[in-house]
């Protein structure tokens, strides 16, 4: 990072700074192509080298995150159904694969919302469904919150631990987020098939 830009932001009022992290971690559940494990990072390797406190840096971005992910799940609840019963909507789920995704939820949907919190894109999708198939919100919250909370706790330890080497551990999340992304592009193979093969019936 450079210098100029690094003494750019140890100008702005800690607060601030806390707020546009968190702002920038909740974004990703509403529009999943922004990434919030950048602001994660970015926020634990501002505690390293500045004023913030990695503290404060993990419960800024963890709860805003963890906030926006669930007012999708609330989204999905309330509005879920109706969405999926008239319009273009019913293209895209039918009632029998609302029937079977309902199963689905009931029956594997606590680790279904844990580990999908650490696959890009996918982390922002199953919420909505869990509210669309009226999940309780405990099998909700909770999972969500400490999946969040371990991986979040990690990106924040590992910009901490950056140092001045903040492109190393970019680099490294960059790997590891390919990774995680392949897993993510399997599971939405195994869903696409899946919503092919449902999609004659009901």
């Amino acid at each position: 990072m450079g210098r100029e830009l690094l003494a750019w932001i140890e100008g702005i009022p800690d607060v601030f700074v806390y707020l546009a992290l968190g702002a920038g971690a909740a974004v990703e559940n509403v529009v999943p192509a922004v990434p919030a494990d950048t602001f994660v990072v970015l926020g634990g390797f501002l505690a390293a080298v500045g004023d913030l406190k990695a503290i404060w840096v993990f419960l800024a971005t963890w709860l805003c995150n963890v906030a926006s992910a669930l007012a999708m799940y609330e989204v999905g609840r309330k509005h879920g159904r109706g969405f999926f019963m008239e319009g273009w909507g019913r293209r895209l789920l039918n009632a029998h694969q609302m029937e079977r995704l309902a199963v689905f939820f009931d029956r594997f949907g606590t680790a279904a919302v844990f580990l999908t919190r650490f696959l890009p894109g996918l982390r922002a999708v199953v919420p909505v469904f869990a509210g669309v198939t009226h999940q309780r919100p405990g099998s909700v919250v909770f999972p969500l919150a400490a999946a969040s909370a371990i991986w979040y706790g990690a990106l924040v330890w590992a910009g901490a631990a950056a140092g001045h080497n903040l492109g190393r551990v970019q680099e490294a999340l960059g790997r590891v987020n390919l990774w995680l992304f392949l897993g993510a592009l399997g599971v939405g193979a195994w869903v696409a098939r899946w919503w092919w093969r449902t999609r004659g019936h009901g």
